[in-house]
């Protein structure tokens, strides 16, 4: 299953809303300025499971071998900050 096939299964039906979708990767060596997967490997968002709101983050070993960079990062401490803002729980995906 895809990243976003996974969030599907798991959240409530057309509860998700995705959150840097077309964020990239800014890192130019070893040839990866001209490659690019917007998300950057990581799907971000929230959703309901059973009613209650909750953030979620699966990340795609598809995309550059599932590898972490800065941008895969931010999108991942963006979900976290605001779950601790809505006291909501986070639901890792790997």
């Amino acid at each position: 299953m895809t990243a976003r096939e996974r969030i599907a299964a798991l959240l409530d039906p057309a509860t998700f809303t995705e959150v840097d979708s077309f964020k990239v990767h800014r890192f130019p060596d070893f040839d990866m300025a001209d490659k690019h997967i917007p998300g950057d490997g990581v799907v971000t968002g929230w959703g309901l499971v059973h009613g209650r709101q909750v953030f979620v983050f699966a990340q795609d070993f598809t995309a550059f071998g599932g590898s972490l960079s800065l941008a895969h990062a931010e999108k991942i401490c963006k979900i976290m900050k605001m779950a601790m803002k809505m006291g909501a729980p986070v639901i890792r995906i790997v």
